[in-house]
């Protein structure tokens, strides 16, 4: 019996699978941006671990959002600004537009300014001049690369990522940040924090640039993806382009990295609860779904869900006002 061929075709089976992934890997990572790194070392150097019990609250309600997602995508087989437009109209579409663009602009300029700080404690340099050769290498290497390129380079940074210690201290630079990981990783803190900043940044900025743009295109019903040439979807193009042109205005305001990292979570929460209650209310809609709508239960978790994050951004901004905080 001949066994080189079974293995021969279990290896190009093996080859093609590992081929395959990537998109997945590398959307799942990109929430991993230095908006989180920089949320998680400002309040991590202040409360050390007490706080980590927010991890396994976060968690399932992660999954909640995942799962009706996943559900919508595959029986509707379309992405939700489309899906709202053509449900709910211009009005309800032009919301949820408005709601997505504030939150990702605000987040490229803080992982920007974020990814430009890392390169700047790596060289040892100012990291001020450094936003507008970042945002524009990235920019370009989605202009110019084609999408599995683009995929494979950024599958590949995945192994840069690091984590943060504590020192309970205040953080407000990325230098400080280095300093609150010296009681774990001693005199290589800064290069650690900077390299899982600039990894960071580099994987997540191109997700949200090219999210910006697609949220755009199907609100106008534009030919949109990295898929498309730059001549086929120059809308596509335009507003990835203008989405880091106005991202990095937002820089010039001068605002500390760690406050622009923060202030990006913030908004974040307060925006999100939008997208989550039009998810849910399309999940069960049957004009979207058919037969197919997603259990009552799991629409009581996503209606938890929104009512949550929704409720803790709210209470984030308010409560300094109440005393709470």
């Amino acid at each position: 019996m001949n066994w080189r061929r079974p293995v021969g075709r279990r290896r190009s089976s093996l080859r093609r699978l590992l081929r395959s992934i990537g998109p997945e890997l590398v959307s799942a990572a990109s929430d991993n941006d230095p908006t989180n790194v920089g949320t998680a070392a400002a309040v991590g150097a202040q409360t050390g671990y007490q706080l980590s019990w927010v991890a396994l609250l976060v968690a399932p309600l992660l999954g909640v959002v995942l799962m009706i997602a996943a559900q919508v995508g595959a029986v509707a087989r379309d992405d939700l600004q489309s899906l709202t437009l053509k449900r709910y109209g211009r009005g309800v579409a032009a919301v949820l537009l408005v709601s997505v663009l504030v939150v990702n602009l605000i987040t490229i300029a803080a992982d920007l300014q974020a990814g430009a700080a890392g390169i700047g404690l790596l060289a040892g340099i100012g990291s001020r001049w450094l936003v507008v050769p970042l945002g524009a290498a990235l920019a370009g290497l989605l202009l110019a690369g084609k999408y599995g390129q683009v995929v494979a380079v950024l599958r590949y940074l995945l192994l840069g990522f690091a984590t943060l210690g504590r020192h309970h201290q205040t953080v407000a630079s990325a230098q400080d940040a280095a300093r609150a990981l010296r009681p774990l990783a001693g005199s290589l803190a800064a290069d650690l924090f900077a390299a899982g900043l600039v990894t960071s940044a580099v994987v997540a900025l191109p997700v949200l640039m090219a999210t910006t743009a697609h949220v755009v295109g199907a609100q106008f019903g534009w030919r949109r993806g990295l898929s498309e040439g730059i001549g086929r979807a120059r809308g596509f193009y335009g507003v990835l382009v203008a989405s880091v042109g106005l991202a990095l205005a937002v820089t010039l305001a001068n605002i500390s990295v760690i406050g622009m990292l923060v202030a990006a979570s913030v908004i974040g929460g307060l925006g999100t609860p939008i997208g989550l209650v039009i998810l849910v209310r399309l999940a069960r809609d049957p004009q979207v779904m058919g037969p197919q709508p997603i259990s009552r239960r799991l629409a009581i978790a996503g209606w938890a869900v929104a009512v949550i994050v929704g409720g803790f951004g709210l209470l984030y901004v308010i409560g300094p006002a109440l005393g709470t905080f």
